[in-house]
């Protein structure tokens, strides 16, 4: 069973490796005109529809196989209608496993239907999350190290998927569509090397113990799909040296090593399934149980102090290759303007470090790591996430940077990659989220539902949950504060006076969510923070009162500087429409003819003095 388990593992990682390749050929790679899939683009509809299918079948294969080795019974008890609902709807790992298989589903019935490039980059975005949802409740979830374990791995996966899958849809284009699709490919082929490399060296770190576990099959196997990935960063130098000699490519030969690394890629992926189906070795020394351990997958630290929030760190590796990549794409646009000749406010740029650097302290820092264990402290960390680090990342314009710096259409008729992005800040839908009341509703409206109905308690006791709330916080307040104090473009123009309105009433509903905060006679986290046992932490109601005081404080200082850079823009804008204004006069003035206001003063006397003469 064990054995039918790798093997449908297998073609469900080599179907979903093929169909986010497929995908990413459809939207990047290829030719788009104006928006709209080409003919090359289109060719591989039917590709795609026979790799979401693989998927799918093996993702719901792994479904069964999966509840049968759970169980250690046979495959026909886990077949049973009644036990295989049970597993799909109450159990975390069922309901993972299930969202990836519909997911797998829905990108199948789509493969023929969509058109246009940002509909096939929705497609590329659902499939990864359906790709890495089953690893929040994986073997590495349960190991040491837990957000660094998860973490490295699901980078490990997406970045995998990207580079296998690349290689594998560029195996599979047309040889004359290849020189199209292979220099943009290398690039970010580069990008994704370095971070299967640095992910799953991290994982494996994590992971392995390395004074006794070398001698087992399992670490024979990572050695193994060490030696293949050296080998396959071997030819991806070669790659881009072939690249290197634009006017004489041999791109026969190139063709040819392009499907041996496909081969070796699909060995290495079975390598990947192999491992994923079986546990690790055990350390050879067991730490002492810690409830907190089994729960958040972190040992309970010691009381807090000044020097341990500052300086403890508990990396959440998801959230830290996050941070990294927003980091190298905005240096590298500074780097890109800065060999054109042109200037980046320097401003700007600490605008964004600061906020990003607030991020990490707030989710892997000492405030990340005692958030896990106190309301107080994750109610700091709430503050930060939500409404101090999203100032300096707006501040920091990196929509802007993007628009001077990402590349534009190969020829005519692409738009490109900077034109898909300006496709979509003027879509519909980007125009519904900066609405105003639309940010204020999710900005504020969101703290009552995720605190005052049960969401809270449940996601902080999940890995997953608890990624997506910091997430959360931080898109948000990103949203929020771009509408108010934004510097990149934004589709709608809100006029001063409803920004302030709007600033005024976030002030008021956050001191409310606050004021309930505080007056609350129950515990809101279903039992999560009662369940860690943490020593220090013996009142928790009156932890979460102080929580309440402390969103209080903390989030109407941001707010009221929102206010305050909303008024001193007003006046800017305002002088600088009055220095427009004379500009216009003058230059009208200069060239003999008179601007509207005088002309409309000179009629006005005129009719004097003829009211005069009529007197």
């Amino acid at each position: 069973m064990i054995a039918f388990s790798v093997i449908f593992k297998y073609l469900s990682l080599v179907g979903s490796f093929a169909t986010i390749g497929t995908l990413l050929a459809m939207a990047f790679l290829l030719l788009d005109i104006e928006g709209r899939l080409s003919t090359q683009a289109e060719k591989l509809r039917r590709l795609l529809w026979g790799c979401a299918v693989t998927w799918a079948v093996g993702a719901f294969a792994t479904i069964v196989f999966t509840l049968a080795t759970i169980l250690d019974q046979p495959l026909s008890i886990a077949l049973d209608a009644t036990v295989l609902k049970s597993f799909i709807t109450q159990v975390t790992l069922g309901q993972y496993l299930l969202f990836e298989s519909i997911v797998a589903l829905i990108v199948a019935a789509s493969s023929f239907h969509v058109k246009r490039i940002l509909s096939t980059v929705l497609l590329l975005i659902l499939s990864l999350a359906g790709l890495v949802a089953p690893i929040f409740q994986s073997h590495a979830a349960s190991s040491g190290s837990h957000g660094l374990a998860i973490g490295s791995l699901v980078i490990h996966v997406v970045a995998l998927s990207i580079w296998v899958g690349g290689v594998i849809a560029i195996a599979l284009l047309d040889p004359e569509d290849r020189p199209i699709a292979v220099p943009r490919f290398s690039e970010l082929a580069l990008w994704s090397v370095i971070a299967v490399v640095a992910s799953g060296s991290i994982n494996a770190w994590a992971r392995l113990d390395f004074q006794g576990a070398w001698n087992t099959t399992y670490a024979y196997v990572v050695i193994a799909k060490i030696v293949m990935t050296l080998v396959l960063i071997a030819m991806g130098y070669l790659h881009r040296r072939n690249l290197a000699k634009r006017d004489r490519i041999d791109w026969v030969g190139f063709g040819r090593l392009i499907f041996t690394e496909a081969l070796i890629m699909i060995v290495t992926v079975a390598m990947g399934a192999w491992l994923s189906s079986n546990h690790p070795p055990e350390r050879t020394t067991s730490p002492k149980f810690d409830p907190a351990i089994a729960i958040s997958g972190i040992s309970t630290p010691p009381a807090p102090t000044w020097s341990r929030i500052f300086f403890s760190y508990e990396p959440d590796s998801l959230m830290i290759g996050l941070l990294i990549t927003a980091v190298a794409l905005y240096v590298k646009g500074v780097l890109v303007l800065t060999r054109r000749g042109d200037k980046w406010p320097v401003g700007r740029t600490i605008s964004f470090a600061l906020g990003v650097s607030a991020i990490d302290f707030a989710t892997s820092g000492g405030l990340g790591l005692y958030a896990h264990f106190s309301f107080s402290y994750h109610m700091i960390a709430h503050m930060i996430l939500g409404m101090i680090a999203p100032i300096g990342i707006v501040l920091g314009a990196p929509i802007t940077l993007a628009l001077r710096t990402l590349p534009q259409g190969r020829n005519k008729d692409e738009r490109g990659v900077r034109g898909t992005l300006l496709t979509a800040l003027h879509s519909k839908l980007a125009i519904f989220y900066t609405n105003p009341i639309v940010a204020l509703a999710f900005f504020d409206g969101s703290l009552f539902a995720l605190y005052f109905t049960g969401l809270f308690g449940s996601m902080m006791q999940s890995h997953a949950g608890h990624l997506f709330m910091n997430l959360h916080f931080i898109l948000v307040g990103i949203l929020f504060f771009h509408v108010i104090i934004g510097i990149d473009p934004n589709p709608r123009r809100i006029p001063h006076l409803v920004r302030i309105v709007v600033v005024f009433a976030a002030m008021s509903i956050h001191a409310f969510f606050s004021v309930a905060l505080m007056s609350s006679t129950t515990l809101i986290d279903k039992g999560y923070f009662a369940s860690l046992k943490t020593p220090w932490l013996t009142d928790l109601l009156a932890d979460q009162q102080l929580g309440g005081s402390i969103g209080w404080a903390m989030g109407e200082i941001p707010i009221l500087l929102a206010l305050i850079v909303t008024f001193i823009s007003w006046v800017k804008d305002d002088s600088r429409e009055v220095k427009r204004i004379d500009r216009n006069v003058a230059r009208a003035a200069a060239m003999g003819q008179p601007d509207d206001l005088a002309e409309y003063n000179q009629y006005l006397q005129e009719l004097a003095k003829r009211d005069r003469k009529e007197l």
